[in-house]
């Protein structure tokens, strides 16, 4: 099978659906990279660097801006409202526990709707805490992707299964951009199991025979 046919099954899971994004900054972007990639219903996510004015930033000259990550969901099985309660769920939302703005709680809205929910669900995390929640929210107004070396960090901390995955993505942005790379890099940081992962693609919407053939795959990755 070509590696291009596996890639373009994946870029198109959820059908004629289409796809939403969510962009938000919980702290170092690593390990959101490897928590929302394992759900279900995130197709894909990137790390980057979003919020500030900064030109062209990078890793080692990131200026104003943040690390953040970025998501695109099928919003058939994933809400908005979904995605934005694990995020608050999942750091504490204020500014004291952060140095600088590297790190900071940051979350953008991309529409009116998106807007919504999300004063919504911060009334309720307020309710929660008994304090108010210091995320900063605004409207996205661009993000950059960052380096390839932060794309799926975990997952390229274990150079023999990347070794194996060559065959399916031989090209680093391919990896990126691919649905079983997300899912990989959460199981390899304690995020789901193989077993959840295995009974997931089984219910993905592409052919038996490709289907095997990632099942295939994970079963016999060597870590």
């Amino acid at each position: 099978m070509e590696n291009t046919t596996i890639l373009a099954l994946e870029q198109n899971l959820p059908g004629t659906r289409k796809l939403e994004t969510a962009t938000f900054g919980m702290g170092c972007f690593w390990g959101p990279d490897a928590q929302f990639g394992s759900l279900p219903g995130i197709i894909r996510t990137r790390t980057g660097y979003a919020g500030g004015t900064a030109a062209n930033p990078t890793y080692r000259q990131m200026g104003d801006h943040t690390e953040t990550i970025q998501v695109e969901f099928d919003p058939g099985q994933i809400r908005f409202e979904d995605i934005v309660r694990e995020f608050w769920r999942s750091h504490y939302p204020n500014r004291d526990a952060y140095k600088g703005r590297q790190y900071i709680s940051l979350l953008f809205w991309q529409s009116e709707e998106q807007k919504d929910v999300i004063e919504k669900l911060k009334m309720e995390k307020e309710q929660e805490l008994n304090e108010p929640v210091e995320t900063e929210i605004r409207p996205l107004d661009g993000f950059t992707e960052a380096e390839e070396r932060h794309q799926k960090y975990y997952l390229k901390r274990y150079p023999k299964a990347l070794e194996q995955l060559a065959v399916l993505y031989p090209d680093a942005e391919l990896l990126t951009q691919s649905t079983f790379a997300a899912r990989l890099n959460g199981f390899v940081k304690g995020f789901g199991s193989r077993q959840q992962l295995l009974e997931e693609i089984n219910e993905w919407p592409i052919s038996k025979e490709h289907r095997e053939v990632l099942r295939q795959v994970l079963l016999n990755l060597k870590w």
